[in-house]
């Protein structure tokens, strides 16, 4: 993939499917007096607007990239409504979004297809097409430090349209990432805004624009005059007539409303917190196998270390797929976050000494929660971690499957961070626990709070917001 379609996250809508999302616009009676298309590329949605709509006054095609403007250009040349349509260029986090629609008169449509990339991605090849550095999402704290602040850039487009034209009607509707049609669904329960109506449509990715990520068609009704509405439809396909009802229910962001329901008396605060398991970002140098009796790193090396400091590792992909423990295991350098950790040079010499060894990468760990923390930091520890008993689940696994896990050769078993479970001293207490969780209307309730489309489908949030023993 070139340079350049990374930067700008670049996947042309084909003319076809355009042509069926301005027709699902109809039949819903979306009916523009003006409509913007803010990124247009070659300009489909432009060119089906203009064939769909024949009330609309005025259609705006802008987009960043003079080649594409050139295409959309020629592809207007003859076509009876040409003069409807105006041709910019300009570049979206530039571009004065707010004097443009304040101008409209009568309904507006913000249509088109934003660019499908993340700011972390655009960072990495020295873009420029992102807007101007603003916690425009919201995050703070650790959040902002470990990785949550990687966000679309379509997510913020979003929401900067949200605020083109406070108080006005205003139609959005958007072919993004479904991922961040929910975050804005969110937004907009959060901030109240005025959405009345809103709807999201599958689109096979793969097949339309080539990409692995699962997309849709976004749309929103906004009108501060009318009485707003935060539930919303899912469709599978545009043939899908039934949907799903989605929402938002006791503060959650719900996938299966009438779920979610039958369930709700388990929705509270869980009598043991769910853990995540252990990071370290330095998998060469502290995870281990076991090969004919000896211990070997990632990179090959023999280490004779003390075993107080190791503990067996149970990667979440072997959660996730059932395969069980694999002789891994892991250099727990800390009983609990911000622990000292000068105290192994005296109690522990030979795992100190390989500490030392590997310190050019240890000490070269990028995020900040190491530089801030005693050297040699791990996260994700404390006393539940050295509880014998656990019960797991891996985030990242399209299935709502747990696993009970026992110590091994008497060693509480250690997971890598896309795990969650939760820690018992006693068997008994896990297998009840297990039983519990398993039950129908526990599984219920936490799969009408799941998005399986996402990377992580299952998260913390979700799970300690279920209380299983009710």
């Amino acid at each position: 993939m070139s340079k350049e379609k990374i930067e700008f996250g670049d996947f042309q809508t084909p003319l076809e499917l355009a042509e069926i999302a301005c027709e699902r616009l109809v039949t819903l009676g979306v009916s523009p007096d003006v409509i913007i298309e803010p990124t247009c590329g070659v300009g489909a949605f432009v060119i089906a607007s203009v064939n769909y709509f024949p009330s609309t006054k005025k259609v705006y095609g802008i987009d960043i990239n003079s080649d594409y403007l050139d295409v959309l250009e020629g592809a207007l040349c003859g076509h009876p409504r040409q003069n409807v349509v105006s041709i910019e260029h300009g570049d979206f986090f530039r571009y004065d979004w707010a004097s443009k629609s304040s101008d409209v008169d009568g309904n507006l449509l913000v249509l088109g297809n934003l660019p499908w990339v993340t700011n972390t991605v655009q960072s990495k090849i020295d873009s420029y097409n992102v807007p101007e550095k603003d916690n425009v999402v919201g995050l703070g704290g650790l959040d902002a430090i470990t990785g949550k602040a990687n966000f679309d850039i379509s997510e913020w487009m979003m929401i900067d349209m949200l605020k083109w034209s406070p108080g006005k009607k205003i139609d959005i509707a958007i072919m993004l990432k479904t991922a961040v049609a929910r975050k804005i669904l969110s937004y907009v329960e959060k901030h109240k805004i005025g959405c009345y109506y809103s709807e999201i449509i599958t689109v096979d990715a793969r097949k339309e624009f080539g990409a692995s990520v699962d997309a849709c068609f976004f749309i929103m009704r906004i009108d501060s005059q009318v009485k707003p509405s935060y539930d919303y439809k899912v469709f599978e396909s545009f043939s899908d007539k039934t949907g799903r009802l989605c929402g938002h229910r006791k503060g959650f962001l719900v996938s299966d409303i009438d779920t979610f329901e039958l369930s709700s008396r388990f929705v509270s605060a869980p009598s043991q917190k769910w853990r995540s398991g252990m990071k370290h970002d330095a998998s060469s140098v502290m995870e281990l196998k076991q090969h004919d009796g000896v211990l070997v790193n990632g990179y090959g090396d023999v280490v004779d270390i003390e075993v107080e400091v190791v503990y067996p590792l149970l990667k979440g992909s072997r959660v996730g797929s059932g395969k069980g423990w694999d002789n891994r295991f892991v250099i727990v350098t800390q009983e609990r976050v911000g622990e000292d950790t000068s105290y192994i040079e005296t109690k522990y010499p030979k795992a100190w000494r390989y500490l030392i060894s590997h310190a050019d990468k240890l000490d070269g760990r990028k995020s900040v929660i190491y530089k801030k923390n005693p050297r040699f930091s791990v996260f994700g520890v404390g006393e539940y971690t050295f509880k014998p008993w656990k019960i797991a689940i891996c985030g990242l696994y399209k299935k709502l499957s747990f696993t009970l896990v026992a110590p091994i050769d008497n060693k509480p078993v250690v997971f890598d961070d896309t795990v969650y479970f939760l820690s018992f001293d006693l068997e008994q207490d896990a297998l009840d626990a297990l039983d519990k969780l398993q039950s129908k209307p526990v599984l219920g309730a936490i799969s009408s709070m799941i998005f399986w489309d996402e990377k992580r489908p299952i998260k913390a949030t979700i799970l300690n917001s279920i209380d299983w023993t009710a």
